[in-house]
Parts: C-alpha cells; sequence; structure tokens
C-alpha cells in the first residue's frame, strides 16, 4: 500500500510538513510496511514560500532594505540548498503588516525594498528567483521594485521621481538601466490574482481602499497606473496592462512583467510543478490531504481543486482531515473528496483544540488507514 500525504497547514497549531508527520506517524501505527510520500502544500498565500525553501532544503538569509515608507527594516528572504534559487517574499519588505493602521497610504508607499531584496539575491549569483507578491502596502506598479534595479522614471523636466503612488501620473519617460536590457536571472512569480493592472477590477479600485486609499486616491492611483502601462507600451512596444494578474499587489504583478520579464503563475501550480507532484502519483492507493477548516472557501480554492483534479484524473481515492467540518457530504462529493473527518472527538474549546492538533491528526489518520488496511 502506496498513500501520499498532501496537506496545507492547520493555521495557529502545525505547519504543513508537521501535519505530514502526524498523519505519517499515524500510517506507522497501523504497519510500517505501509509506503509513504510526504509533500506539504500550501494554496499559494501565506507559507507558500516557506514551503518552498523546505523542499530545496535551503535556508533564510536576511537583508537590510526599505519598508514601504523608506525606513530601514530586517527582510527575511531563502536560497535553496544548492544556491540555485532564490525565495523571495514581498510582504517582507513591502507588506501592509510593516504599517501601523494611521501609516497605510498607497500614494506614499513603494516597493523599493522589494526591489533591494531582488538585487541582493541577485549579487549572490542565483539563476532563479521565486517571488510570492501577497499582502502589499503598495499600488505603485513595481516602479519602486524597478528603481532599486536601476530604472528611472522622469517627470516632463527630465528630473527623476520618487517611486510612490502619487507620482505614477507625472511619469514622462521610463528609463531603462544602462548597464543591460536584459534582466540576468529567471523570475517565476506566485500569484493568485486575476485583477488587470487598472479599471474597475484593477489594483486601485479592487485592493486601494484595504490599503489606505479614499476614494480620490483611489481614482489617482488608477489613471496613474494606466499612465505607466501606456508610457511603457509606447516606448517599450509591450502591453501588459490586461493580462490576468497584472494588477496583483497594487500592480507589482505589472512592473514584474514589465521590467523583469518575469512569469505569473498560480501559486498551487507553482508548488506542485515544484515538487513533482503529479509524477509522485504513480503506484499511490490513496491521497490524504487536510487543512484546520474545510468549509465553502475551501471548496472554492485552488489548493483543493488541483488535488482533486489529479486524484480523479488518475483515478486514485482522497481523504481529508480537518478541525473543523463545515460542508455536506453532497459537496464533498462534487469536488470530488471521497471521505472526510474532523479530529476533534470530543468538544474543547479553541486553545485546546489548537494544542490537540498533532494527536488528533495522527489518530484521525491511524482510524482510516486501519479500516483500509484490514479490508485489503
Amino acid at each position: 500500500m502506496k498513500i501520499l500525504l498532501a496537506p496545507d497547514k492547520f493555521r495557529g497549531s502545525l505547519d504543513a510538513p508537521q501535519v505530514c508527520e502526524a498523519m505519517a506517524e499515524g500510517i506507522r501505527m497501523v504497519s510500517p510496511a505501509i509506503e509513504v510520500v510526504s509533500l506539504p502544500m500550501a494554496d499559494g498565500g501565506e507559507g507558500t514560500l516557506d514551503l518552498l525553501l523546505w523542499y530545496s532544503g535551503g535556508k533564510k538569509q536576511i537583508a537590510k532594505v526599505q519598508d514601504p515608507l523608506g525606513r530601514i527594516i530586517e527582510a527575511e528572504y531563502g536560497i535553496s540548498a544548492d544556491g540555485k534559487t532564490a525565495f523571495i517574499e514581498m510582504a517582507m519588505a513591502s507588506g501592509l503588516r510593516l504599517l501601523k493602521a494611521d501609516e497605510r497610504n498607497p500614494l506614499k508607499t513603494s516597493t523599493f525594498g522589494t526591489g533591494e531584496l531582488i538585487k541582493t539575491v541577485v549579487a549572490l549569483g542565483v539563476e532563479n528567483i521565486i517571488l510570492g507578491i501577497g499582502g502589499s502596502a503598495t499600488t505603485d506598479a513595481g516602479i519602486g521594485m524597478a528603481a532599486a534595479l536601476g530604472w528611472k522614471f522622469l517627470d516632463e523636466n527630465g528630473q527623476e521621481l520618487n517611486p510612490i503612488g502619487e507620482n505614477l501620473l507625472k511619469v514622462k519617460k521610463i528609463q531603462p538601466p544602462i548597464s543591460s536590457n536584459q534582466f540576468p536571472v529567471l523570475i517565476t512569480v506566485a500569484c493568485d490574482v486575476t485583477n488587470p493592472l487598472f479599471g474597475e477590477n484593477g489594483a486601485a479600485y479592487i485592493y486601494g481602499p484595504q490599503k489606505g486609499a479614499d476614494k480620490e486616491a483611489v481614482e489617482l492611483l488608477d489613471k496613474g497606473l494606466q499612465n505607466i502601462a501606456e508610457i511603457f507600451t509606447k516606448d517599450f512596444g509591450k502591453d501588459y496592462a490586461q493580462i490576468a494578474g497584472t494588477g496583483a499587489a497594487g500592480g507589482l504583478g505589472f512592473g514584474l512583467m514589465a521590467f523583469m520579464n518575469a512569469e505569473l503563475k498560480e501559486g498551487v501550480k507553482l508548488l506542485m510543478d515544484f515538487c513533482a507532484f503529479e509524477e509522485n502519483l504513480k503506484n499511490v492507493n490513496l491521497i490524504i490531504t487536510g487543512e484546520g477548516k474545510i468549509d465553502n472557501q475551501t471548496l472554492q480554492g485552488k489548493l483543493i481543486k488541483g488535488i482533486t483534479d489529479l486524484a480523479t484524473h488518475a483515478q486514485i481515492p482522497i481523504a481529508a482531515i480537518c478541525g473543523t467540518l463545515d460542508v455536506s457530504p453532497k459537496e464533498l462529493q462534487e469536488i470530488g473528496i471521497n471521505y472526510a473527518t474532523s479530529i476533534l472527538n470530543r468538544p474543547m474549546n479553541l486553545d485546546d483544540a489548537l494544542k490537540y492538533g498533532h494527536e488528533g491528526v495522527r489518530n484521525a489518520t491511524f482510524y482510516l488507514v486501519n479500516l483500509l488496511h484490514k479490508s485489503s
């Protein structure tokens, strides 16, 4: 018997590798002879880059960079064990979590610090960068990031502008770095939103308010984003603005494509490709997934769908183990999950439930696999 473990984290209790460990422990209680393949997963958001680092056997490093308002902070990034791939989470340098509530204003913020992280890892000689762009405090179309890497954004008088949101509309010319027009490193962006750069579904209108933009600021930012896109198309002959995902992280998706020639990719797909998920399905008899809470949001998410699509295609049954199970049997069937159970076997408060995570996952896995093992 061969079982593939592909859980997400149990938020506040276990990270995804720890969930795999608890599941594997339950399986070993049934029989040490059962082959177990552990592929901890993430939905493309929080935890995705940590998992990529985990898979690559790499380590975290620290660099001093600017936060969204230009203050010097220490930001983490990762380098794979072979030194060829860097892992960056833009929120570490340009994230909303770095600002106090009264500091949030995308007219004044910049992705410059994210560009500094990119510059840092390029200097280390990496060949590839995997970059996550969730949780931004910015709406600058990535001009801050590009400025840190040598691009210049000039006003009508040929003066270089501070690369912040309120200056997007003042840009009249985009000047590439003198050294080279071709960025030397391949960048793949984990991007799970499909918004275009500007317009009613663009970066400013959809995400600007949660970053502190009022109605007037949203309108100014949207016009600025459109301005950058039009100038880039005029000067460089490429139109990226309406591509799905270019509105991610306040237009950083656009900036990475335009200035860094990056590729945007669904976070779940990126992670599955990185860990060779499909290749690992060979001779698997059961897939066990899971997360802290399975509800309607889970069923609409890309992680469960990605796993169930592959399982269905390979005709492999899939079970889910979770803390809270809040969907109907019909909904589980529709998404392709054959069995699901909660780890909670008695009433308990949240603190106790979080502490019970490892034991609960282990026991629930044991009960499931023991039944299947005895009937096989």
